[in-house]
């Protein structure tokens, strides 16, 4: 099946051990002419959030934290409305904290201390009491990243290459900026390359993974055969903890629900030049990986690929 929808990126499409669709598309960079290939490695937005969630139940694994763990055990001077605030909570968004059109005078692009950063998270009050409803915060899942901090006393970019990508292989991944490194793609906006947000501080924990398409098919893999993760924390993770009011469920760091007529585990991503897309379908040994450094993804393209057989 030809990719010609998708101006710039690469797909993969694995059912079993065999791969279905395997395709690499367009330029990772106008400027140079540098063509997308197996090596590119391209932001993979709210995909990060995978990552995250699989950093904390790791670290409880190891009884360095507890999901139950209210957020003032991990990050400091929280305000008395967020003492309530578990580490479930904001692993599931529930926590009433906002996402970024909350914080209306926070530039994702540009650099931030990283103190200035809770001050302004702390700034505004919870939209609802910890559990009475569903809105997706990625603000929560940086919180999840200071604790991971905290609990491993060690950078959060750190801990994600030792004891994430390391683990299983994923050579072409890293957490944080991309300048300097090699074989990253450049975002793009209708066709114009746009800079990047601030992947060190702003978003650490909600969108501050690169990958190639080959390393996030290896970590859905990982996921699916409990390579990292203990079988008792993916069934954790992929538990439908807390409807989204649109048919789905989010579990820790995924949403869970139907795709078409199938059982689905999956997450989108978009950053400033980037979409991304991942989907696990267990009955069928599904896993889709759809990665572009273009943001004006044709939103047919998940349907039509899912239904390649």
């Amino acid at each position: 099946m030809p990719i010609a929808s998708l101006h710039r990126g690469a797909v993969l499409l694995a059912r079993g051990d065999r791969r279905v669709v395997d395709e690499v598309s367009g330029l990772a960079d106008d400027s140079t002419g540098r063509a997308c290939s197996a090596r590119t490695r391209f932001q993979i937005a709210s995909i990060s959030k995978n990552m995250a969630a699989a950093a904390v139940l790791l670290l409880a694994e190891r009884g360095r934290l507890d999901v139950a763990d209210p957020i003032d055990r991990w990050v400091p001077h929280c305000p008395p409305a967020w003492r309530p605030i578990t580490l479930h909570h904001l692993l599931t968004h529930t926590s009433g904290l906002g996402h970024w059109e909350e914080y209306a005078q926070l530039d994702l692009a540009a650099a931030i201390d990283p103190d200035e950063l809770l001050a302004r998270f702390r700034a505004l009050a919870p939209l609802f009491a910890p559990g009475a409803g569903w809105h997706y915060s990625s603000p929560g899942y940086v919180l999840l990243a200071r604790a991971v901090e905290r609990a491993a006393d060690r950078p959060y970019r750190d801990f994600l290459a030792e004891e994430i990508f390391a683990p299983l292989g994923l050579t072409g991944s890293f957490a944080g900026s991309g300048v300097g490194r090699e074989h990253v793609a450049t975002g793009h906006v209708a066709g114009r390359a746009v800079g990047s947000w601030d992947l060190d501080t702003v978003s650490m924990g909600a969108g501050d993974v690169w990958c190639t398409a080959e390393d996030l098919l290896s970590w859905l893999d990982g996921l699916r055969d409990a390579r990292l993760l203990g079988a008792a924390s993916v069934a954790r993770m992929v538990t439908p903890h807390a409807p989204t009011g649109t048919g789905q469920a989010y579990g820790y760091g995924c949403f869970v629900g139907p795709l078409g007529a199938e059982p689905a585990i999956h997450h989108s991503g978009q950053n400033a030049g980037f979409q991304s897309y991942v989907a696990w379908q267990p009955d069928r040994d599904r896993r889709l990986v759809l990665l572009t450094n273009e943001e004006e993804l044709d939103g047919t393209l998940v349907a039509r690929f899912l239904a390649v057989d």
